[in-house]
């Protein structure tokens, strides 16, 4: 879909911030964090609902891994959650620790590249 932030990230139009990619999903960081370590996982085929995800299965083992591996470098809790109003995109949020900020601004480059080299898998 050529109009969508997500595929246009996905076609390398778009930089972003990758914590993990393989042939089917990609996660990268929120540029407008609500949390630490604030990443979106999607799959790299464009489907707008999560439910709509063929493989279904996969693509929560991918999260649950990802999840994990944050769980073991902050030794924090990891919060999920499933949103797709936003972007018509399927997507899970993942985040670190108790505490979001209901108003994200815009992460700093220097930040969000330090929350990279910090969970990146």
């Amino acid at each position: 879909m050529t109009e969508c932030v997500f595929c246009k990230i996905v076609a390398g139009e778009i930089p972003s911030y990758k914590i993990y990619e393989d042939e089917k999903y990609l996660a990268f960081l929120d540029i407008y964090p609500s949390a630490e370590g604030h990443t979106l996982v999607i799959p790299k085929k464009h489907v707008e609902w999560v439910w709509e995800v063929e493989e279904l299965g996969e693509y929560f083992e991918v999260v649950g891994k990802i999840a994990r591996h944050f769980r073991e470098v902050s030794r924090d809790i990891v919060r999920s959650n499933i949103d797709g109003w936003q972007v018509p995109h399927a997507h899970i949020h993942l985040k670190v620790g108790k505490i979001s900020n209901p108003n994200p601004t815009k992460g700093d480059p220097q930040k969000l590249q330090q929350t990279l080299e910090k969970y990146k898998l």
